[in-house]
């Protein structure tokens, strides 16, 4: 389900009090590919419970550059929502999920393949409160970038048919 923060730190403690673990990850999720769909399998295999959080408008444009992103956030937060295994999904503007692990602090922090536990920028923010890292999800061979190119070459739709 979509949520707000207020919301998700909510239904967050009624969660823990029932005994659940939680595990984090988070992204742009521009054009979701089959990458997105291993690595969110992988964090929700992690935990009782995964929470999703979604960069905004914003902070895509300013990750990605110019004509990003392709999907609005609430279209791209909904379509992450539909995902199996993804529990809650909340949208964030902050320049990185270090305050969102502070507020939430999830059991677990999932990071895809491109990392390893010790290149974690939010490493020591999760290890300070106790929580663990985890490194999920297939190589990373898929990409929004490479989809968007790839669309951009392929050939338009010929004569219409009378």
């Amino acid at each position: 389900m979509v949520t707000t923060e207020r919301e998700l730190v909510a239904a967050i403690a009624r969660d823990r009090a029932a005994g659940k673990t939680v595990a984090f990850a988070n992204g742009c999720f521009d054009l979701l590919h089959v990458g997105h769909v291993r690595y969110l399998a992988g964090a929700a295999a992690e935990a009782d419970r995964l929470i999703v959080a979604v960069n905004d408008d914003r902070s895509v444009a300013g990750l990605k550059g110019e004509g990003r992103p392709i999907l609005p956030a609430p279209e791209r937060a909904e379509l992450v929502a539909a995902i199996r295994g993804v529990d809650y999904v909340v949208v964030f503007g902050d320049a990185n999920v270090e305050r969102l692990l502070l507020l939430l602090k999830p059991d677990v922090h999932c990071k895809g393949t491109d990392y390893t536990v010790e290149t974690v920028p939010e490493r020591d923010i999760v290890r300070g409160y106790g929580g663990r890292i985890a490194i999920v999800g297939d190589p990373k061979d898929h990409s929004t970038s490479d989809l968007l190119k790839r669309i951009a070459r392929a050939p338009g739709p010929g004569p219409q048919a009378q």
